[in-house]
């Protein structure tokens, strides 16, 4: 996975990496809350670093103030990264920037954030990412407005938050802070090989009627309908949610982000988790992909084990190594059920892949110029050379770069989406409920509860997420 909220991506990414919340490992309030008190505001235990604010230098960087930047390595790997460490280099020569690459982020950040000496920069995201309401609750987020109102990189005469893509600064904001920066632009739905459809003369589907029939044909031919990455429910959540958005509209997407539980007696949610539970019942499933983690289950389809699997647009740089050249690897979008309120072509997509500059960090003004420089027209071409996918910055990328074949159609899918783009945010401001839903969906795609239950065991995780998750 890339992750917004995804092992290999966020919360995925996650990303969804994914963003949002592949993690089932969320790190106790309590002990953030504890780590706190006991760090007593300053970087390492010592004094946070800054120099002369200018025009160049609107953060006030200490010239000399060493930067450390920790890198969740999944679906868009690292080497993005080191390019924005030399875009940070050159504008802060004298300074000692250091790289660490995890994928496990609980494991690293948290007895540093405990200890009061947490690393300058953070990309907070796969399956070991630690919350960022759980975060900012405990207090130890810094305040990214700054960011937001200061000069671009490209053009001094635009503030930061005139360049970003719409909804950005929305999915970086917990209890009104904007505390996180979604750089990542990713688009999720279904992905199919261009090669095996054409082979078998195979359409891509656009209502669910049509992609259970060419289930059949697909069965027929020696092949599973479909994979999901079992390990990780996040991403079958992704395709439920995504159902029941394009299926009720825009006002149940509303009433899923508040917390409304009564979103989960009505017809959208009905309707969509009957159709995903029809994949299990008409035995559609990649024999063991309920226990596949997202690589297994990615490559088992990149294999042409199965036709189709769900996932996030880090999918394509995450299965590099495992795609075939030939492979002509194509998103779509959710198919439509009947009476959706949005078009087929409505897509999810916004921003993930969250970074963070901890508010105890040594060097929060270099941190932020860091993300400054993120947001410049050479560090979202780099991204998009490196990782294979877009962010946040408005026509960001060189329209010289050629894009890998699933890159590209992700592009043409957000253009036929048009303004019927939709991001819930519950994942990332009450990770609790994900994290639940995640669990009933995997006892749902294993056939041990049905599509009752499964609504059941969603509005009590939602009535528990209203109260605080407890």
């Amino acid at each position: 996975m890339g992750s917004t909220i995804e092992p290999n991506r966020l919360n995925r990414r996650d990303l969804i990496k994914r963003a949002a919340a592949l993690g089932i490992a969320a790190v106790p309030v309590t002990g953030l809350l504890s780590a706190c008190a006991a760090s007593g505001g300053g970087g390492g235990g010592g004094k946070q670093e800054s120099g002369k604010k200018s025009a160049t230098n609107p953060f006030g960087v200490a010239d000399s103030a060493a930067l450390e930047v920790v890198i969740f390595k999944g679906g868009f790997g690292d080497d993005y990264a080191k390019r924005f460490e030399s875009l940070y280099a050159k504008e802060h020569p004298k300074a000692k920037v250091s790289h660490t690459a995890t994928q496990n982020i609980t494991g690293l950040l948290q007895p540093r954030l405990n200890a009061g000496n947490p690393p300058d920069v953070v990309d907070d995201s796969g399956n070991a990412q630690i919350k960022l309401d759980v975060l900012e609750k405990a207090g130890q987020l810094a305040d990214l407005g700054p960011l937001l109102d200061a000069p671009s990189v490209d053009d001094p005469s635009k503030k930061v938050r005139d360049i970003l893509m719409p909804g950005t600064v929305d999915l970086g904001t917990v209890n009104g802070k904007f505390c996180s920066l979604q750089y990542v632009y990713t688009v999720f739905g279904l992905w199919y090989s261009g090669k095996l459809f054409k082979q078998h003369g195979w359409t891509a589907p656009k209502t669910w009627a049509d992609f259970l029939s060419l289930g059949g044909e697909i069965k027929k031919a020696g092949i599973a309908p479909f994979a999901h990455q079992g390990k990780y429910p996040y991403y079958i959540n992704v395709a439920i949610v995504d159902l029941i958005i394009k299926n009720g509209g825009l006002d149940t997407l509303k009433r899923i982000d508040s917390l409304d539980d009564s979103v989960w007696d009505g017809d959208a949610a009905k309707h969509a988790i009957e159709a995903v539970y029809e994949l299990v019942d008409k035995d559609y499933l990649l024999p063991g992909t309920n226990g596949m983690t997202h690589i297994e289950a990615q490559t088992a389809w990149n294999q042409y084990r199965a036709a189709f699997v769900p996932c996030g647009a880090w999918l394509e740089n995450e299965q590099l190594k495992a795609t075939p050249s030939d492979f002509e690897m194509t998103f779509t979008p959710m198919p439509s059920l009947p009476g959706d309120k949005l078009p087929f072509e409505a897509i999810r997509g916004g921003a993930n892949e969250p970074y963070i500059v901890p508010k105890n960090a040594r060097n929060v003004a270099g941190g932020l110029e860091f993300m400054r420089q993120m947001l410049s027209k050479a560090g979202a071409t780099a991204f998009a050379q490196t990782a294979n996918s877009l962010t946040v910055v408005k026509d960001g990328i060189d329209p010289g770069i050629s894009l890998r074949p699933g890159t590209r159609s992700t592009v043409t899918a957000l253009k036929a989406a048009g303004a019927n783009v939709f991001n819930p945010t519950y994942m990332y401001t009450a990770s609790s409920l994900d994290v639940d839903m995640g669990n009933a969906s995997a006892e749902l795609m294993a056939k041990r509860i049905k599509p009752a239950e499964w609504l059941n065991r969603v509005k009590a995780a939602t009535r528990k997420a209203k109260n605080g998750g407890e």
